[in-house]
């Protein structure tokens, strides 16, 4: 299945919606299909800073804990509340119901380091 196209993608499979001066962050369709089963999810706090390429909180599935790592860096204006309940949207729904954060960019420029879709599922071996 083919990636969204209006999105950005890091090298660890988080996408990347552009909303104005912030962005709203996921894991990929990719990332979920290797998870497995998402049983919980951790997410940083409101007012956090994330730092791109650092990790910015953790997805636990019935096989592994995997690391969400920052596509971009800036401050944390809101969580997906709906995730501490229902991890499982993020294997339903990864890139509509199960977004992640929502942050204030500190450097716009960090977008250009993004892949595009095409480039994104060329990486994974997806057309």
């Amino acid at each position: 299945m083919a990636s969204p196209k209006e999105l950005k993608y890091s090298q660890e499979h988080e996408w990347v919606k552009e909303e104005g001066d912030n962005v709203r962050i996921g894991i990929t369709t990719f990332a979920q299909d290797e998870l497995g089963d998402i049983v919980f999810v951790e997410l940083p706090e409101v007012g956090d800073q994330i730092e791109v390429n650092e990790p910015f909180g953790s997805v636990e599935s019935v096989k592994t804990v995997s690391e969400l790592y920052a596509p971009v860096s800036g401050k944390v204006l809101e969580i997906n509340e709906e995730l501490e309940d229902s991890p499982e949207f993020v294997n339903e729904s990864p890139y509509d119901k199960a977004w992640m954060v929502v942050v204030e960019l500190s450097d716009k420029a960090e977008l250009d380091q993004l892949m595009s879709a095409e480039a994104y599922d060329e990486m994974v071996g997806e057309d």
